[in-house]
């Protein structure tokens, strides 16, 4: 600024001996005592008007003279230096003229500084400005540029609004105390009326904000709105905005109150409420009807999938996402037990059928419970919890082991045609590998049930390059730790103790060093090694490659399901169980793998049964066992001498389970429970329920081609392609279910014009539909045009998909399509 004056001063002192200066708004002192003219003499008019006269014309006729004034120029019959000044020069040096030549505006621009001196007085608020003018920038364009600053926007009138919203939402009237000062907020408001269709006698920004709620949620459900649809893009945007997200949050919770949404949800269907996320409220209104109909059995499983997948888009998606989890497990649950036929007429085809498709209704059910516990939403999903623990129970776990009950009665010997023996997975499965001379690690996860390992099957084929193949096997009779851990090592002579220990070639096989001998024992030659899974995963990767190096087979014990289910205080926790142990055995998996192991086998000692609900006393069985000598009883079995054969109960000898010595086992029927204190009853096993008996054989390799890709998304646009209003709709279909080897897809979609303009609203949408069925992987989607779209009317424009690339905040374009813009009449914003 000191230089742009010195400058002045300088023109005019080369045609004038004599420059006088107004400081009108009393701002310049600082910038008079600074100038330093060459060869003038600079002097004060203060009430010494004939002295300074006589000394300029009279004293020194030839020196050169700034005559300043902290004041504005007086009037011209007061002013007693005029005839010195009309044949002189004045200099026009105000602030607003100083701020007026920083900006680089012209003279005509004057009254935007002028009337607005309060803005000009913060040197980053006139930095901040000079770096969003542009050479063809009206006086109202200058205008609304001061209002981005005011509110420490990005931009045009949306980022002013949504910069004002977050002040409100924190409690905070900054920017608009600093647009009152600047004498901005009466434009401010004409913009808003221009922009948003917002008119009030007294306008207020709350009362504004209030409106944009209330005007959105209505032009959501096709209703009439105080504001227009411009207001409903910039709500969308903000909301959809993280940036955003917390403000919105809280501005949401407030008003939802205010404007009675509650009220106005409960005589709402769900249908037009599924793309609407303007308020919590509406995803809890959600949650109660899908609930009520799926208690009621009154809403097809179609329909609830539908409404699930819809309101994965919504802003609070996040909050209730184990709530909508749950629905949809118990909606899936609930379509699968419909479709079962749970009746077999021999002990494999039971296991084939279990195998198959029976299994699937254990894993939907326990699904359900563990996002129905996550969710911390019990009362929410109350009524549902008690439909689908009702059906599970009587329906599916009752009847199917029932049914199996008939095949177990029949049998003299324990074990099922067709299926291998727990027994001789060593010799069968495992040393198959050592045969062939080579190396394989063998994975024991307790009481990993079959339904667990399926869907940790799907886990490990997620990863590149992994496969996994699925077999059942039949476990040992009990169906119990000891028993079935000794069974898959190299076995002879299992003998069962009166205290529920085993032993096998004469030795203990309680424990880790113990199991190592056995282990020993299996193929002669062969460099054996048995220890803890957590014991091998907190190894250095040298140290897994040394393990890999010096063994040729290594057997490591996981438990992380049984520790938990296997105790009174914490059996209810068993869902989670299971879902940390399908991590546990991926993260074994890769590191497995790491350390050149390239044979592995994940098997289980036993499965479970597991009801969350307490158990009533009618699911206990009702006769005490009798007989020579009890050794040991459990909840599901009992051991002992000459056991007299008892009442709902299957009594095997030691020779029918393939077992030496002379003991008896005493088996519960179906799936009902034996009284024991202090043990925990609803996470059971050792009998012979097909939830306990039939037992996984994971067999997971590694390919040497990458083989995971993402599914395909494709935009189907029905009719024309054609944009001829505010709003226009399409379809994205999601070419393939989501599996282990196609994954999902996760995109941002917007319209743009063809130079790179965003002309809509945008949706961050995931891609992860499982269903075979087509229609179902489809997503319909509206898009609204923003005012920018006026600008390019009768152009193309394109509906992009695009993809994050990376980690990165950067976008690549996925697809395409083509779109013609011809409105007929385009809106006709001022700002």
């Amino acid at each position: 600024m000191s230089d742009r004056i010195q400058a002045g001063l300088a023109r005019l002192f080369e045609e004038h001996r004599i420059v006088f200066w107004y400081d009108t708004a009393r701002d310049m002192r600082a910038a008079f005592e600074a100038a330093d003219p060459p060869g003038v003499e600079k002097v004060e008019i203060a009430n010494n008007e004939f002295g300074l006269k006589y000394r300029i014309l009279r004293q020194e006729p030839k020196q050169k003279f700034l005559i300043y004034k902290d004041g504005p120029e007086p009037e011209m019959t007061d002013n007693w230096l005029l005839d010195v000044q009309l044949a002189t020069a004045v200099f026009k040096a105000d602030q607003a003229a100083i701020w007026l030549a920083e900006l680089g505006l012209p003279t005509q621009f004057e009254d935007v500084v002028r009337d607005h001196m309060e803005f000009y007085r913060s040197k980053g608020r006139i930095e901040h400005l000079k770096r969003l003018l542009t050479p063809s920038d009206t006086k109202t364009d200058v205008l609304r540029r001061m209002l981005t600053v005011c509110a420490g926007a990005e931009g045009a009138l949306d980022t002013v609004i949504e910069a004002l919203l977050g002040e409100l939402a924190s409690g905070r009237d900054d920017a608009l105390r600093l647009m009152d000062r600047a004498g901005l907020t009466a434009f401010f408001w004409t913009q808003v009326e221009n922009a948003y269709g917002y008119v009030s006698d007294e306008p207020d920004f709350e009362d504004f904000a209030i409106t944009l709620f209330q005007s959105c949620y209505c032009r959501a459900l096709d209703e009439d709105g105080k504001l227009n649809a411009e207001a409903l893009l910039v709500f969308r945007r903000w909301k959809n905005n993280r940036h955003g997200a917390e403000a919105f949050e809280a501005l949401s919770r407030k008003y939802q109150d205010i404007l009675q949404i509650p009220e106005d949800l409960q005589g709402r269907e769900i249908k037009p409420l599924r793309a609407i996320d303007h308020f919590e409220e509406i995803d809890r209104q959600i949650i109660r009807k899908l609930v009520a109909e799926m208690s009621s059995q009154t809403v097809s499983s179609a329909e609830v999938l539908k409404t699930v997948r819809e309101r994965r888009q919504s802003h609070w998606y996040p909050i209730y996402r184990d709530v909508y989890e749950a629905i949809g497990y118990a909606t899936e649950f609930q379509q699968v037990l419909a479709e079962a036929t749970l009746s077999m007429t021999s002990p494999a085809e039971g296991v084939k059928r279990y195998v198959s498709s029976w299994f699937k209704i254990d894993q939907l059910y326990r699904k359900f419970i563990y996002h129905m516990q996550k969710s911390g939403q019990a009362s929410l999903l109350g009524s549902l919890f008690e439909s689908v623990e009702n059906r599970y129970t009587t329906n599916f776990l009752l009847t199917v082991n029932d049914a199996w009950q008939d095949q177990v009665a029949k049998l003299s010997d324990w074990a099922v045609p067709g299926y291998p023996k727990q027994t001789d997975f060593y010799r069968d499965q495992a040393a198959e590998y050592r045969r062939r001379d080579q190396k394989v690690v063998v994975i024991i996860s307790d009481a990993l049930r079959f339904e667990v390992a399926e869907e940790c099957q799907r886990e490990i084929r997620k990863l590149p390059r992994y496969d996994a193949e699925l077999k059942p096997m039949i476990s040992t009779l009990p169906s119990y730790t000891q028993l079935g851990m000794a069974a898959l090592l190299p076995n002879q002579d299992l003998i069962l103790s009166g205290d529920s220990a085993v032993s096998s070639f004469g030795e203990p096989t309680q424990g880790t060093t113990n199991r190592q001998k056995i282990l020993g024992k299996g193929r002669a030659g062969d460099k054996a090694k048995a220890m803890k899974a957590e014991d091998f995963m907190n190894m250095k990767a040298d140290e897994g490659k040394a393990l890999f190096r010096d063994h040729d087979i290594l057997y490591l014990y996981h438990n992380r399901i049984d520790i938990i289910g296997d105790k009174l205080a914490t059996e209810d926790r068993v869902t989670e169980a299971a879902e940390d142990a399908i991590e546990d055995l991926t993260k074994l998996v890769r590191k497995l793998t790491t350390a050149n192991f390239s044979n592995i086998l994940i098997t289980a000692d036993h499965g479970f049964l597991y009801q969350h609900r307490l158990l009533d006393e009618t699911d206990f069985s009702v006769a005490d066992p009798t007989g020579s000598e009890i050794l040991f009883k459990n909840r599901r079995f009992v051991i002992g001498s000459g056991l007299n054969e008892t009442a709902g109960m299957k009594k095997f000898s030691s020779a029918e389970l393939g077992l030496s010595g002379d003991l008896d086992v005493l088996i519960p029927n179906s799936i009902n429970r034996m009284r024991a204190k202090g043990a925990g009853s609803r996470f059971v096993h050792g009998g012979a329920s097909l939830q306990e008996v039939v037992v996984p054989v994971l067999k997971v390799g590694k390919r040497r081609e990458a083989d995971v890709g993402k599914v395909d998304v494709q935009i189907i646009v029905p009719g024309r392609s054609l944009i001829s209003s505010g709003q226009t709709a399409v379809t994205l279909y999601q070419a393939q279910a989501v599996s282990e080897k196609q994954q999902q897809r996760d995109l941002l979609t917007g319209i743009y014009a063809s130079d790179g303009t965003l002309i809509s609203d945008e949706h961050q949408l995931t891609f992860d539909f499982t269903s075979e069925n087509a229609r179902e992987r489809e997503l319909p989607i509206k898009f609204l045009l923003s005012r920018e779209a006026d600008q390019f009317n009768d152009q193309d424009v394109f509906l992009k998909l695009r993809q994050r690339i990376g980690k990165t905040s950067h976008y690549e374009d996925y697809a395409n399509h083509r779109f013609q813009l011809r409105r007929g009449i385009t809106t006709d914003f001022d700002f």
